[in-house]
């Protein structure tokens, strides 16, 4: 559900809608953050005031495996939930993330990249407008000039922590995208 003002300013979050360089409209907040007081209760409590994207993703696990995750990026940072419990799983400042990756082919894969800690793989059909946003907000967090790298390849690298690397090859074949994860 997508909020008026009026609703965004009693619930002291704004929620706010994004275009994207190709001048495409997005919604912004998926999951009805106003309406979720765990999740509410979880950005006062970190300062937070502004939410930017709010959705369901699919991340992948170490185990090369998909779990579902809510991902929010507000203001000053982007956090991965516990889709059932909306218990903070991580906390990325936006300050932090250095680069994001994502394929040339039609799929719905973005790794976030986070040196100082570690990087994220998920999987969203709004990859464009997740990209869009974090882009965006770490460039005004960030008070700078300074903007995120977005690198396009059929393959990119991933650090899963601070001594794993999973390189991800994506490949368009007949009826969709052929992935495949590599443990190096």
């Amino acid at each position: 559900m997508v909020m008026d003002g009026a609703e965004a300013m009693e619930t002291g979050l704004k929620v706010v809608s994004r275009k994207s360089f190709v001048q495409r409209f997005f919604s912004a907040d998926y999951i009805d953050v106003p309406a979720n007081a765990q999740i509410l209760k979880l950005l006062s409590k970190q300062g937070d005031r502004q939410v930017l994207f709010a959705d369901n993703v699919m991340k992948l696990n170490r185990s090369a495996k998909l779990v579902r995750r809510v991902l929010i990026i507000t203001e000053v940072a982007m956090y991965i939930l516990d889709s059932d419990f909306y218990r903070m799983r991580h906390r990325f400042a936006l300050q932090a993330i250095k680069k994001l990756s994502l394929s040339e082919s039609n799929d719905y894969f973005v790794a976030v990249h986070v040196p100082s800690e570690y990087d994220c793989l998920m999987a969203s059909p709004r990859k464009q407008e997740i990209v869009t946003v974090l882009a965006e907000a770490a460039k005004s967090a960030t008070a700078s000039d300074d903007a995120i790298e977005v690198n396009f390849s059929k393959s990119f690298e991933y650090n899963m922590d601070a001594e794993h690397v999973r390189e991800v090859h994506l490949e368009e074949v007949e009826g969709g995208v052929k992935s495949r994860f590599l443990d190096k």
